[in-house]
């Protein structure tokens, strides 16, 4: 018998993971490399789209139907792997929710010339709040709904200022003039590496949202997730592409920025300010969440008090950031982190899907494991790749 569809928890879920993808490191990586590969980008996004969904239904199916977090899933698979997994997402998680609030207080910054450091911790009190409440999850579906419809609202406005070339993008999305392997793991790990695609997944289990009968619900936020961070991705290329085309120069110091003020003016500056905001404090709430979704099976007493380790995390970010500033090698660490995690979660996952213990009689379909292959391999060639490359740069 099917659930019947609740579409706040779908969405929210959907929202969840792809504002959680969309942070200050989304923006600056579409930017940039818009600007190094020019049309050739288009490409670029279109295979990473479907990569990405090949690993988020992968990854969203399977939990789905073991009705486990990822952690327990790993530790099914081979006992203390998950405690390995949970390690590997919650440094990674705290390395960019350092960024993330950073980007939150250039976010306030713009809008009202206050300092960073005090954006940040204001957009850190913001955070808090959502955990404070009783509701903390519905709050949680419901801010990133609004948030990531804000943001989808401001990109579309500044590509349509942007006059970009549209029909080049198109032609050289599906016959580019360069490849970029570096740009093909970053934006793959970006969207669904490290604990990003976990999070809708988590969030869909927590709701109830589980077992066979809610496979189509799965799939549908599922896709949509991706859908929607693909959305404000193709639209910000297109804007870039558009100011670029113009004979702009971009300011290396915060390209997304410049591609939002030389679009739109003074305006475009400040609606930048609302549109990196937005980004930073809902991957905040994103990457909080999630982290510490992947220890709370651990210990009795975490799951008891979610919110309260959720809401330490996210004060912890804020420390560190205050305090010493965003360790810019440890992001850039953190980001190539990601395309390694990738492959081995997705690859214990594959695992899983085919293990009776855990999924019970529910057999995979073997297109998914085959394209889920496909993608560990892949991204597991490419981080190596790029791993070599970081080395001998």
């Amino acid at each position: 018998m099917k659930q019947p569809r609740n579409w706040s928890v779908l969405l929210g879920a959907a929202f969840l993971m792809a504002t959680s993808a969309v942070g200050p490191g989304f923006l600056t990586q579409t930017t940039v490399f818009t600007q190094s590969l020019g049309a050739s980008f288009g490409f670029v996004i279109l295979l990473s789209i479907l990569l990405d969904i090949g690993v988020q239904l992968n990854v969203w199916r399977v939990i789905a139907i073991s009705e486990k977090r990822a952690q327990d899933i790993a530790n099914a698979v081979l006992p203390g792997l998950g405690g390995f997994i949970a390690f590997l997402i919650v440094l990674g998680g705290f390395a960019f929710n350092i960024g993330n609030v950073g980007g939150a207080g250039l976010g306030l910054n713009v809008l009202t010339g206050l300092s960073v450091e005090t954006g940040a911790i204001i957009s850190a009190a913001v955070a808090i709040a959502i955990f404070l409440v009783r509701e903390a999850g519905k709050l949680m579906d419901r801010f990133a709904q609004i948030l990531g419809g804000l943001m989808i609202g401001l990109i579309l406005y500044v590509a349509w200022v942007s006059s970009p070339p549209v029909a080049e993008a198109a032609i050289r999305t599906f016959a580019p003039e360069q490849i970029s392997f570096a740009a093909i793991i970053t934006l793959v790990g970006g969207t669904v590496g490290g604990y990003i695609t976990f999070a809708g997944g988590h969030r869909l289990l927590d709701a109830g949202i589980k077992g066979r009968e809610a496979l189509g619900q799965v799939t549908t936020s599922a896709v949509s997730g991706i859908t929607l961070a693909s959305v404000i991705r193709i639209f910000l290329f297109l804007a870039t592409l558009g100011v670029l085309q113009s004979g702009n120069v971009l300011n290396p110091e915060n390209p997304p920025a410049s591609v939002f003020e030389l679009a739109a003016g003074t305006i475009g500056y400040k609606l930048f300010g609302i549109m990196m905001l937005s980004a930073a404090i809902t991957s905040v709430v994103g990457s909080a969440y999630t982290s510490v979704s992947f220890i709370k099976s651990f210990h009795p007493g975490i799951a008891r008090n979610e919110n309260w380790f959720i809401i330490g995390f996210i004060l912890i970010s804020t420390v560190i950031f205050v305090s010493i500033g965003k360790p810019v090698m440890l992001l850039v660490w953190a980001g190539l982190l990601n395309g390694f995690v990738l492959p081995i979660t997705l690859g214990t996952i594959l695992v899983a899907a085919h293990k009776k213990s855990v999924m019970g009689d529910y057999e995979h379909p073997k297109l998914l494991t085959l394209f889920g292959l496909l993608v560990v391999l892949i991204m597991t060639w490419m981080a190596g790749d790029t791993l070599l490359q970081q080395i001998k740069g």
